[in-house]
């Protein structure tokens, strides 16, 4: 078995993590060539999860900054501004956190969704069989009826204004990991003067169903694992599966399949027990 070459590795994510000694993003265009080069990244950097975020490259490797003037909370007027823009996919996807999608990835998250093409009626399906919340339903339905709403309005549109915080906030992040909702704007609304406005996704990105519909799943979580892989370098089995959240019989059968082309090898890590799965330029023959 061959092993993992530390160094390579480092040297490998400093440049897909942008880290020092590359030079810092800052400009919403060179977030934007960012994003569009690693497929997805997170927001901001999620603990236990080794993935590229838009917060690392412009700020660098460390905490999110408490402070409002901190210079790498520009991060934030970059998403905000950009969220009619549609040049990027964003929403609570991977593991319900924030996450960047370039447009030319996005088909591939939405393959795999339970999207079918009739988003008057694919949710009902889901909430039949149990896999939806009634609050998630309520509040999905509120916007196919009323059209975008601030997250003050659609809480009262969807019957939740005396639910409980948390379970209106499941509901959302719910939505938007289906690829059912996502934020398309910013509103004034509520004490803070700041409340995201949520969409129907086929009504904000009309040709994404389309796309999707021509990928199969398999090619989907192949196309997501390889980009996955070519981001960090180099991960364990168990770290695909805490991103994702498929079933392990599927991640085993993605990288059986990427083993098979030589995108993936199995090697040891120096430091580290277990098998790990990694590009072939970062190992060494043991």
């Amino acid at each position: 078995m061959t092993s993992l070459h530390l160094k390579k590795l480092q040297t490998h994510r400093t440049r897909t993590f942008n880290l020092p000694p590359s030079k810092r993003l800052s400009s919403q265009t060179q977030a934007l060539k960012f994003v569009d080069r690693r497929g997805f990244v997170y927001f901001w950097p999620i603990q236990g999860i080794n993935l590229p975020s838009l917060w690392t490259a412009v700020a660098g490797d460390r905490p999110v900054a408490d402070k409002h003037d901190d210079p790498g909370h520009i991060t934030w007027r970059w998403k905000d501004d950009a969220l009619d823009k549609k040049i990027w996919y964003y929403a609570k996807v991977l593991r319900r956190k924030a996450t960047m999608i370039s447009l030319e990835v996005a088909p591939y998250f939405y393959a795999l969704s339970e999207n079918y093409g009739s988003p008057e009626e694919d949710y009902l399906l889901t909430y039949e069989e149990g896999r939806m919340t009634q609050a998630a339903k309520q509040v999905y339905e509120a916007i196919l009826k009323e059209g975008a709403l601030n997250t003050l309005d659609l809480r009262r549109a969807a019957n939740l204004a005396n639910a409980k915080d948390s379970e209106f906030n499941k509901a959302l992040e719910y939505l938007q990991s289906d690829f059912k909702i996502l934020p398309v704007g910013v509103s004034e609304a509520g004490a803070w003067k700041y409340s995201f406005i949520y969409q129907i996704v086929p009504r904000h990105f009309p040709e994404l169903p389309e796309k999707a519909r021509k990928i199969g799943e398999g090619e989907a979580r192949t196309k997501l694992v390889e980009l996955y892989f070519q981001s960090v370098g180099a991960a364990q089995e168990r770290d695909v599966s805490k991103l994702f959240g498929w079933k392990k019989e599927l991640i085993a059968r993605t990288i059986a399949g990427l083993i098979a082309k030589r995108k993936l090898v199995e090697a040891s890590h120096p430091k580290q027990k277990g098998i790990w799965l990694a590009l072939p330029d970062l190992c060494t023959p043991s």
